[in-house]
């Protein structure tokens, strides 16, 4: 490729600052009814949950986007030409990573966004280890805000927008298509975007993989409080709060939530705010699709789904987005 260079990891740091966060934060508690960004959820600890949340006996998507990986690995080195700038919003260096750039005919470059700067060196560096021969770039940015990438310097080469997870999902339909717009752009018009998108399923299956018998995703919630009283002098009592998951089939979405065991004033880097007793705080949504309503959100973004991989029992699928 053109001028990034083979061996060497770039860093670009364009992190929302402490205040952002606090804005948000009170922005989202002072409306009805309550909200807590899920961006926030991912600090160090919450990373670390949520990698315990995928381990889990009843999180399928993880271990089942794997298998469709494993299991199409000579379908994705025959769709996505040779020599592709893998562009990674919410980046890892986990086995799915591994798993694509393992897969293509001779990546170019890996371009990593992510908006925990200790997680993105980590991985960066893990997969610059892993890829000797793989131009590694890394920036330390909120995705869903608007970006500034070395586009330019990409070249001619095509550019896959890799989004992994059943992440879409935590988007609302209108944030959701503004996000894949995003991806279009910067897949530009010569590149395609490769997304996980987990499928509508029985309700059972759906709620026990939001609410695990060992209570891990109970945990990541929770940690969300004692992120917010380290990190913006809140005084949350977190045995005054118990987490909720379920399915709103008007929506076709599983909601997660904190809900306030009694009536309570809680303090926010010296804002207050009240709480009833039983009111719920949203911290996520987990929208599911089928696959004729996720190509509706496509197309309204501009996209069409060129292909369609799903495992036997039609937990999960990735799929493959072209310029319409």
């Amino acid at each position: 490729m053109s001028d990034l260079q083979t061996q060497v990891v770039t860093a670009s740091d364009q992190s929302p600052a402490l205040t952002d966060m606090r804005s948000q934060v009170l922005a989202g508690l002072r409306q009805k009814p309550k909200a807590l960004p899920s961006l926030f959820l991912y600090d160090e600890r919450g990373l670390a949950l949520f990698n315990d949340i995928c381990a889990t006996p009843e999180y399928y998507p993880t271990r089942t986007e794997i298998g469709i990986l494993k299991a199409q690995r000579a379908a994705l080195r025959e769709r996505i030409p040779s020599g592709a700038v893998v562009i990674a919003p919410g980046a890892g260096a986990g086995i799915k990573t591994r798993l694509l750039l393992e897969s293509l005919d001779q990546p170019s470059a890996y371009v990593a966004i992510d908006i925990s700067g200790e997680h993105l060196d980590a991985s960066t560096q893990e997969i610059n280890d892993a890829f000797p021969d793989l131009a590694v770039v890394s920036v330390c940015a909120d995705f869903t805000q608007p970006l500034d990438l070395p586009l330019e310097e990409l070249g001619d080469a095509f550019r896959l927008v890799y989004f992994p997870g059943s992440t879409i999902g935590n988007f609302e339909p209108e944030s959701s298509i503004e996000l894949l717009r995003m991806f279009k752009h910067l897949a530009g018009p010569r590149g395609g975007v490769l997304i996980g998108v987990d499928l509508l399923k029985d309700v059972t299956t759906l709620e026990a993989a939001y609410d695990d018998t060992q209570g891990v995703s109970a945990a990541f919630a929770m940690n969300y409080l004692t992120r917010l009283n380290h990190e913006l002098d809140a005084d949350f009592d977190l045995d005054q709060w118990q987490y909720r998951a379920c399915y709103d089939a008007e929506h076709s979405r599983i909601v997660m939530a904190l809900e306030s065991q009694q009536a309570q004033r809680v303090t926010i880097d010296g804002e207050p705010v009240a709480f009833e007793a039983g009111e719920w705080v949203r911290t996520e949504y987990s929208y599911k699709y089928t696959p004729a309503s996720f190509a509706r959100l496509a197309n309204v973004a501009g996209l069409r789904v060129a292909e369609l991989w799903t495992d036997p029992r039609h937990l999960f699928s990735i799929q493959f987005l072209l310029a319409d």
